[in-house]
């Protein structure tokens, strides 16, 4: 059984740790021999001897009879925009090419607490900003499905280590659907939590050392199996001694069966059209639950999808202005002086929202508050518990390519992230699906939104969409 438990999900290589079927010592081994056989370059940072004295000492605590948590003994990886203790991290920037941190992320820290073996670090684009994840430090991540296939980003090689079976789960984050797109290209599961269930201090953009982070950055788990996501949510929102909080966040079990839950399908929008392969997924999603009598129906969304995205937009470029040096600042207030006062280009839109006033952004927050509210009229008054919407218009796109095209036509680079920025800004969970390959083999998933705090609903129907679909996460063999 050993020889295949890399192919399993995290949950039943956790039972077989449970059972003694296995050492936490020996799983590692067998996942850092499929990192050492890999080709995709996926984990680019490793500290294996400091992997295998935490794998001995939760092999210790388990033949004591004294597991410490939920996830004791299991390896991990994790993205490395985020701090670990004593591993490098480097955010993919030369400029941290050598940072090793003496503190772990909270989120980190949370899952050690737990019990988690940090086996190394996974690979993301320069201080994640790109929807590609290549870097001039570790190169290009490829897509396990096609190595001349994106991986998306900013979360790329958390989703292909997971695919490719050399961690049975990983941390990624998600600013602007980075941890969502990179899941849907890869065809694992990719959970987006309620915002401020995961606390983001120490993940890098932000410098290191910082307090603070952005507003919108979350960061979430992704897994071959949606009850593996489940296992990591639990670890992620249990504050972890240094934390010294008096709080624990304990979520709602799904007030419905998962084929009793009232389910509404947003399939199209002008804003930012599908292709056929990716209407046809969604349409398969909704016969399938159609089928098995679950109640669902099309919709055309609660909110308006363009304005949506313009608010998201410019309270993203409000949020990563915060590091910005002084010169690099006083030239962008300079660059936004001198523009005329009917230009529209997508720079002028960018500098406007990059040097925007407190009183705007001010604005721009309460705007968000309302819409905020009208996605919780849209789950309450509709009496919808989960919105169904597509993950992204395609399937993974060429590496390196800076165009999309949606059936021959060229659309927005950027539209690939246009249908998980519908709640980017406000804070909803959100979770991608693998449910369907492209003629081309690739994977295709699906998005699922539901109102604050239901992430345990919605994991419940991934878990039945599974079941009626005949399929899970899409990992392969390399």
């Amino acid at each position: 059984m050993t020889n295949d438990l890399t192919h399993q999900p995290a949950h039943v290589q956790l039972q077989a740790l449970d059972r003694g079927e296995i050492s936490s010592r020996e799983l590692l081994d067998l996942h850092l021999d499929r990192i050492d056989a890999s080709h995709v370059n996926a984990v680019v940072t490793r500290d294996d001897d400091a992997a295998r004295t935490a794998a001995g000492a939760a092999d210790e605590r388990r033949a004591r009879n004294e597991s410490s948590g939920t996830l004791d003994g299991l390896p991990l990886t994790i993205k490395d925009s985020f701090e670990t203790a004593g591993l490098r991290t480097t955010s993919g920037a030369e400029a941290l090419a050598d940072h090793v941190p003496v503190r772990d992320a909270d989120a980190v820290a949370r899952l050690r607490h737990q019990g988690a073996v940090i086996m190394g670090k996974t690979n993301t684009p320069a201080y994640c900003q790109d929807l590609h994840t290549d870097n001039s430090l570790f190169g290009r991540t490829l897509n396990p499905h096609d190595p001349e296939r994106t991986v998306g980003g900013s979360s790329g090689g958390p989703a292909a280590a997971v695919a490719a079976h050399l961690t049975p789960a990983d941390l990624g984050s998600d600013l602007a659907g980075s941890l969502r797109l990179p899941a849907h290209y890869c065809g694992v599961y990719g959970l987006r939590p309620t915002h401020g269930l995961v606390p983001a201090r120490g993940h890098i953009p932000r410098p290191p050392g910082w307090i603070t982070s952005s507003d919108m950055v979350t960061p979430g788990p992704l897994a071959r199996h949606p009850r593996d996501l489940g296992l990591l949510l639990d670890a992620l929102t249990t504050p972890s001694p240094a934390e010294n909080s008096p709080w624990l966040a304990k979520l709602h079990n799904p007030r419905r069966e998962a084929d009793q839950l009232r389910v509404a399908v947003w399939a199209e929008d002008t804003s930012c059209p599908v292709d056929r392969e990716t209407a046809g997924a969604l349409a398969a999603v909704e016969q399938a639950l159609a089928s098995a009598g679950t109640n669902v129906c099309r919709t055309s969304g609660p909110v308006g999808f363009a304005d949506s995205l313009r608010l998201f937009e410019q309270l993203l470029h409000a949020t990563a202005t915060a590091a910005t040096d002084d010169d690099a600042g006083a030239a962008e207030l300079a660059a936004a002086r001198d523009l005329h006062t009917d230009d529209a280009s997508p720079r002028a839109a960018f500098l406007r929202h990059r040097t925007q006033t407190h009183r705007a952004w001010l604005r721009a927050n309460e705007e968000r508050m309302q819409l905020r509210e009208t996605w919780h009229r849209y789950f309450a008054d509709a009496q919808h518990d989960v919105l169904i919407t597509p993950a992204a218009p395609t399937a993974a796109i060429p590496a390196g390519t800076r165009a999309l095209k949606v059936d021959g036509v060229e659309r927005s680079f950027f539209d690939q992230t246009g249908w998980a920025n519908l709640t980017s800004h406000i804070g909803l969970p959100s979770l991608v699906v693998p449910v369907a390959r492209s003629a081309d083999g690739l994977p295709i998933g699906v998005q699922l939104v539901g109102p604050n705090y239901s992430d345990l609903t919605l994991l419940a129907l991934a878990e039945y969409l599974a079941s009626l679909l005949g399929g899970m996460a899409m990992g392969i063999s390399l």
